[in-house]
């Protein structure tokens, strides 16, 4: 599964998320708006004003979702 973490420098939700995502040995590929800027247009076309955006193959959400972090493990089969 691809999992795609959008985020910006100082942000305390993108920071939670990371450390969540980290904690439970789930691998994801970081994308920093601050150094890619180009890739907001695609957030604000999904509807995405708030980071973190996280990008999964069948779902995608922004904030600090613990919920969606757990469902993640199961779809991954990582234990966590």
């Amino acid at each position: 599964m691809s999992i795609i973490v959008y985020f910006k420098s100082n942000c305390i939700q993108c920071e939670a998320t990371k450390n969540a995502m980290n904690r439970k040995g789930i691998e994801y590929k970081l994308i920093n708006i601050d150094i890619q800027p180009e890739a907001i247009e695609n957030l604000k076309s999904l509807g995405y004003y708030q980071m973190p955006v996280v990008i999964t193959n069948n779902d995608h959400w922004s904030g600090f979702r613990p919920d969606k972090i757990a469902d993640l493990c199961q779809l991954t089969d990582v234990r966590g």
